[in-house]
């Protein structure tokens, strides 16, 4: 099995101006930010595949090269985790359902995440009851939900076929986007993290 984390297992509080978030933690660390930031910030300045991650160290370096600033990746992953740092909160059923899973079988993470770091130090603060037995990011593995190649990056990671696999999670497009893989989804729509352990055990 694998499950997604936002949304899915917690919710996590996000900056609503992200551009602000990240050039308040750039200008602690000495990086010049031009005035233009929120522009330079949302605007497209690497070209990416149809369904493949950009990591987000790699967009805000861009952004800041393209107004003649340098700096750091090392700096601006530090930036970045500290500017995307939030309360995180876990979902109401969530450690029953992984304790359930994990008695099933392997469990894996699959989450869409751009921040390299973001997943482990979420997971940190979430502490939730079980080891997971894959983690794998968008970021680390190339691939976002649906894509076919995010879901086949779990399944290889936990040794399995894509077939054999179950994901639980609460998006239709991006979770949901598992079933055109051959995966098993189950939406937190149609089947609650309170309501997975039942599930599972009228499954087997």
């Amino acid at each position: 099995m694998s499950v997604d984390l936002f949304g899915t297992l917690v919710t996590a509080q996000r900056p609503t101006q992200p551009w602000d978030a990240v050039a308040t933690q750039l200008e602690r660390r000495g990086v010049a930010v031009p005035d233009d930031w929120e522009d330079a910030y949302r605007s497209s300045h690497v070209a990416v595949d149809p369904g493949a991650e950009l990591s987000l160290v790699a967009h805000t370096k861009a952004a800041l090269a393209s107004r003649e600033i340098a700096a750091a990746e090392e700096t601006i992953q530090s930036a970045l985790l500290d500017a995307f740092d939030g309360p995180v909160t876990t979902r109401d059923g969530a450690a029953d359902a992984l304790r359930a899973a994990a008695s099933d079988g392997p469990v894996g993470l699959l989450s869409n995440c751009s921040l390299p770091g973001l997943v482990e130090q979420t997971l940190a603060r979430a502490q939730l009851p079980v080891e997971f037995d894959a983690v794998v990011t968008s970021v680390g593995c190339g691939w976002r939900k649906p894509h076919d190649r995010a879901f086949k990056a779990v399944a290889d990671a936990l040794g399995t076929s894509l077939s054999e696999l179950v994901h639980v999670g609460d998006d239709p497009r991006t979770d949901g986007g598992g079933r055109t893989a051959g995966v098993t989804v189950v939406l937190t729509e149609d089947v609650t993290l309170a309501e997975l352990p039942a599930w599972l055990e009228a499954r087997c």
